[in-house]
Formats: C-alpha cells, sequence, structure tokens
C-alpha cells in the first residue's frame, strides 16, 4: 500500500515540476517503484520490463536530450 502511494506521489510531482531535470529523475523513481509493484503482484516479466525499459533507458534518453537542448540554448 505504501509503495502505491509513493509512486502515485513521485510521479506526480513528475508531471507538476516545472524544471525538467528533476521531473525526468522523479520519473524514473517512479517507474523504479511501479516495477516493484509489478513484482509484489507476482508478474517478474512486467517488473523487469518497467525497470529496464522506463526507469532505466527513458530515463537516461531523457536526461541526454534535456542535457544536449540546454547546450545549444547556450550558445
Amino acid at each position: 500500500m505504501i509503495i502505491l502511494l509513493a509512486t502515485t506521489v513521485f510521479l506526480v510531482i513528475a508531471i507538476e515540476l516545472k524544471e525538467l531535470v528533476k521531473a525526468t529523475i522523479a520519473l524514473g523513481i517512479g517507474s523504479a517503484l511501479l516495477a516493484s509493484v509489478f513484482y509484489i503482484l507476482n508478474a517478474p516479466y512486467a517488473a523487469i520490463f518497467e525497470l529496464s525499459v522506463a526507469a532505466g533507458l527513458v530515463t537516461i534518453l531523457l536526461l541526454s536530450a534535456i542535457g544536449m537542448i540546454e547546450k545549444e540554448g547556450t550558445k
């Protein structure tokens, strides 16, 4: 129950934040918590997929895209 509440809190924070880096980190944490919910619900393949793709790959891609945009904006 606490994990579901924490997942909801982090994902709402990710939506509401104006700073993109902090929002992306909150999204990654929320996705990792959602993966733990999947594992608790006896869906290990969904948990592994969520952890590797959503919490890992998407977070890294968003952070690198934000970094590229901020570098171009300072020129």
